[in-house]
């Protein structure tokens, strides 16, 4: 109600002051009248069924969901007056890029004008009407023939535009190599607890010889050698995640005893590695640490890639291969230059008495009992692993160069690829078929980093052709580390989870909704990650 002026308004109130009393008794009767009413009808909105109000609900609903169809309706004001807006903007970047700052100023103008009239739609939930629409689409469209007729044709409204786009793509991929360098970082980076940890265990090993004698008793223990018990190997230099891959797997086996776990590791974490494994308890199970080191077979005249990764020039030879090697930053992470991710591929030679193994990476937590995974049918093949070919890009042509004549002769671009992480061997028909000779062969064929891309898994594909088994999808699963989406019914129902990718879950830029699966096997109250924590 519009509101009279000041010196209007004291008159009127002196001279109808006698209105207030009549007025007064009039709201009375009609609260009286409404309190019948009530009465006679005591279910309000509050009081009625539950199938009522939801019907209220649902026809509110419908009315928002109406005004996003009208949106969408070709014939709408609403989207006329829209697709006017986007043109606008395209003719403002033109006018300012011209120097036409009042044909700029007037379309800023209008679009202002435009987006208020499609605001005010919205906030009454109603259509826009003829009458609304009809001056501000005239206006534009009067803009849009000023601007044409300074030559801002259709065909430089969309060089303008893709130009643009092209610029913010670059941005786009500026901000994403950025990205992935911080990212890559934070990968490589060995968090400090995990540093302090390694250095505490290094002065445990070292002041105390009661430890080193433990340590010669393990190594000449008969267990190492039984194949009436089950075997693990497990290659890294990272103590806590080694720890968790053991913790998990005995926590779920119904007789820790009869499992034996094989650690290869480096010359720096050697001596921390078997301080944990001999002051902590596994549930009766042996451990044995070795350092590969101090395998002297393993060198420059026997493998090519021990050629590569002991020599002094070990750092440029990797940098100064591929070019993909230089481009892809992921390929420059020191696991890549690292022996240990080979040491796989010399298993018999590291195991010669042993039969079967199982094969686990670091970066995995164990769910499930596996020893039934040595009972398993190889029908005569070596790896038992399972595939990864779901999605394209774990295909053959995704990791090898099939441009390369010695692998487009040899292989078939679209064989399915499979995954590292969590393989039963069988070392007998690896010996038969003498699978670390063909992994020689391979990385001496690759004496210029050209044939495949980085990594352990693609002459792992080279070497394993046509001796993989495929095992059951619910043995093995994988992207933990990178993934945020996975079915948390396939993670429940897997004997092994993977956290494979750069997200592992040590690092702070682990996942959280998959970190308490990898912690839940971490000893929080252990006084050396205590205080390691603390510090």
């Amino acid at each position: 109600m519009r509101r009279r002026a000041p010196e209007y308004r004291r008159a009127v109130r002196r001279r109808y002051y006698y209105w207030i009393y009549p007025l007064f008794g009039l709201c009375s009767v009609a609260g009286l009248l409404l309190l019948v009413f009530h009465n006679n009808h005591p279910q309000d909105l509050s009081g009625r069924p539950l199938l009522e109000q939801n019907e209220k609900i649902k026809e509110n609903f419908h009315v928002a969901l109406n005004l996003t169809e009208e949106i969408l309706r070709a014939t709408s004001f609403t989207r006329q007056i829209s697709d006017q807006i986007t043109l606008a903007k395209a003719y403002l970047i033109l006018a300012k890029e011209h120097n036409n700052l009042q044909l700029a100023w007037e379309l800023s103008s209008k679009i202002r004008s435009a987006q208020l009239l499609l605001s005010k739609s919205a906030m009454k939930e109603e259509s826009i009407t003829l009458e609304e629409a009809e001056p501000v689409i005239k206006a534009l469209a009067s803009l849009f023939h000023k601007a044409q007729k300074a030559h801002y044709d259709i065909a430089t409204t969309i060089m303008t535009m893709k130009n643009h786009l092209q610029a913010i793509e670059q941005r786009l991929d500026v901000a994403i190599a950025q990205n992935t360098v911080y990212g890559q970082m934070l990968a490589e980076e060995q968090p400090k607890n995990l540093h302090c940890l390694t250095l505490k265990l290094t002065y445990e090993w070292l002041k105390k010889p009661t430890l080193q004698e433990l340590s010669e008793e393990t190594r000449n223990s008969p267990r190492l050698v039984d194949n009436n018990l089950y075997h693990f190997c497990i290659f890294s230099d990272n103590i806590l995640a080694v720890s968790v891959v053991i913790n998990s797997t005995i926590s779920n086996a119904d007789h820790p005893k009869q499992l034996v776990f094989h650690i290869v590791t480096n010359g720096f974490t050697y001596g921390a590695m078997q301080a944990w494994f001999l002051i902590n308890d596994f549930r009766g199970s042996t451990i044995e640490v070795q350092n590969y080191e101090d395998f002297s077979w393993l060198n420059a005249s026997y493998s090519p890639v021990a050629k590569h990764h002991l020599g002094k020039d070990s750092p440029a030879y990797f940098h100064n291969g591929s070019q993909e090697f230089k481009i892809n930053l992921k390929y420059w992470n020191p696991r890549y230059m690292s022996l240990l991710d080979h040491i796989r591929f010399y298993i018999p030679q590291i195991y010669p008495q042993l039969e079967k193994v199982v094969f686990l990476e670091d970066d995995i937590v164990v769910q499930k009992e596996l020893t039934p995974l040595f009972s398993l049918d190889l029908h005569g093949n070596v790896n038992g692993a399972v595939e990864t070919c779901l999605e394209t890009y774990h295909r053959y042509y995704k990791y090898l160069n099939f441009s390369n004549h010695i692998i487009g002769s040899k292989f078939d671009p679209q064989s399915c690829g499979w995954a590292f992480g969590m393989n039963i061997f069988d070392l007998v028909a690896w010996r038969k078929a003498n699978v670390t000779a063909r992994y020689n062969y391979w990385q001496a064929q690759n004496n210029e980093l050209t044939l495949w891309k980085r990594g352990s898994l693609p002459p792992g594909l080279l070497t394993f052709y046509g001796l993989t088994e495929p095992l059951d999808k619910r043995w093995h699963v994988l992207s933990l580390g990178y993934d945020r989406d996975i079915d948390k019914r396939l993670i429940e129902s897997a004997a092994v989870i993977h956290f494979n990718g750069n997200m592992k879950p040590w690092l702070e830029m682990a996942i959280e909704r998959y970190k308490p699966l990898w912690e839940h096997y971490v000893n929080q109250s252990h006084a050396f990650l205590r205080d390691c924590t603390s510090s």
